[in-house]
């Protein structure tokens, strides 16, 4: 029997391990085949999988990560893989074996000692990370939002500050955001949205937390044309964010960020979301060349350009698609990879002499949430031709569908709806914000 191991349960790791599951477990010629050709090994440090585009909701406490999350060992079980908890140490490519470290207790006592894993293929598909640009203070004193335990430490934070407000220690707090891109964009409404929620149960204001969004570049929102980044300061203006375009940050300390003219921004709370890049860690993995962003660099085909034993996909990929087009960092770009990947490790394991299938990418379009208050984007691909602008209510309801499509690769439509009715009846009867 052959193993596909897959390292990291990010948006592409969970639909390829999900994909390849149902495929060797549950497809007819495989049943009637007794037993499975492959066996699929999902690996990651974390017992439970959160959408990475909703990690701004998380952080502000919009959303409830306990109802929200994805146990991988329950997913496992339902789809026809299985599932190891540990992060990834090392690579021996020439034995074919990855090493997992020693799981710890919330102690640091160690529960599971170090382990090796043997594969036949790998999928690395690791995610990325915010990228500092080395500026100096940023790791220091800065919060991030890559991973769920991040956000959760940021919305702990967050309640802290919210302590003090009510109980007048602090007349008002400021808060940060380095970087205008969707997640920066996305936060500062939030957690406008936020004060506003917390006026329901304390004393809190709107106008106790002054949000400043920092972005380097000229206008909002880089990745999407102009219009749009000027219509989402316009709308986070308006909603009271203090929003510096053009503003280069020199340094962070312990009480705010100093811009390289000098300028020095208050703030209790900093959030780094300005650029991404692949784990540095990658930078160990036996040999595998890597691009300047930490990238493993592949083939279009998804494989290694120095083992075709592996396969990379998502953010940690360095990769071209078939007609020459630089695959950007996006949810959507890991799913789009996951189906490539899922259909030549099929043709691999069942017919070793195929062709592999080279991957192309199409741009579905980019969509940023204003919380409640607004939502920008553009369409492209099958759903319009060229590409079509949107805002307003349409546009919040094209994004709002995104998080439903992804539970639907990996539920299926029917308990993707379900999941959606359950949610809205938690919010029903649930606090409006989550104060834990």
């Amino acid at each position: 029997m052959k193993r596909i191991v897959i390292v990291g349960g990010g948006a592409g790791g969970l639909q390829l391990a999900t994909s390849l599951g149902r495929h060797f477990s549950f497809n007819r010629f495989h049943r009637r085949n007794k037993s499975p050709v492959a066996e699929v090994i999902l690996v990651d440090k974390n017992r439970t999988h959160i959408w990475k585009p909703l990690l701004h909701q998380v952080a502000t406490g919009a959303l409830d990560s306990s109802l929200d999350a994805l146990n991988y060992q329950v997913h496992a079980r339902a789809n026809g893989f299985h599932f190891e908890l540990g992060s990834l140490r090392g690579l021996d490519r020439a034995a074919k074996t990855i090493e997992l470290a020693e799981v710890c207790d919330s102690d640091g006592q160690p529960l599971v000692p170090p382990r090796n894993l043997e594969y036949d293929y790998l999928v690395v598909t690791l995610g990325s990370q915010s990228n500092d640009f080395h500026t100096p203070g940023v790791r220091e004193h800065c919060q991030f939002l890559d991973s769920a335990e991040q956000a959760q430490k940021f919305h702990t934070k967050l309640l802290d500050q919210f302590l003090q407000l009510e109980n007048r220690v602090a007349e008002e707090v400021h808060i940060a955001i380095v970087g205008g891109g969707a997640t920066g964009v996305e936060l500062a409404a939030e957690l406008v949205d936020a004060v506003h929620e917390m006026g329901h149960y304390s004393r809190i204001k709107n106008g106790d937390l002054k949000v400043t969004l920092i972005e380097a570049g000229p206008h909002l929102l880089p990745a999407l044309p102009s219009r749009l980044g000027n219509s989402s300061q316009k709308e986070l203006s308006k909603i009271g964010v203090r929003v510096l375009t053009g503003t280069q940050v020199a340094e962070a300390t312990a009480t705010g960020f100093v811009t390289k003219d000098g300028e020095e921004i208050p703030a209790a709370i900093r959030v780094w979301a300005a650029g991404v890049k692949a784990p540095d860690f990658l930078k160990s993995m036996d040999g595998l060349s890597l691009n300047r962003q930490n990238q493993i660099e592949v083939e279009s085909t998804l494989r290694s350009k120095d083992d075709p034993a592996i396969f990379a996909l998502g953010d940690c990929a360095g990769c071209e698609d078939a007609n020459g087009q630089k695959v950007p960092p996006r949810a959507q770009s890991a799913q789009q990879m996951a189906k490539t990947a899922s259909d030549n490790l099929i043709r691999l394991i069942e017919n070793p002499d195929a062709e592999l299938q080279p991957f192309t990418y199409k741009d579905r379009g980019s969509l940023v949430s204003l919380s409640k208050f607004d939502a920008v984007g553009n369409l492209m691909g099958g759903l319009v031709k060229g590409s079509l602008t949107i805002e307003g209510r349409l546009a919040g309801l094209a994004y709002r569908s995104l998080y439903r499509m992804h539970l639907a690769a990996l539920h299926g439509w029917p308990k993707a709806m379900l999941l959606y009715v359950i949610g809205q009846a938690n919010r029903f009867v649930k606090p409006r914000l989550k104060m834990h």
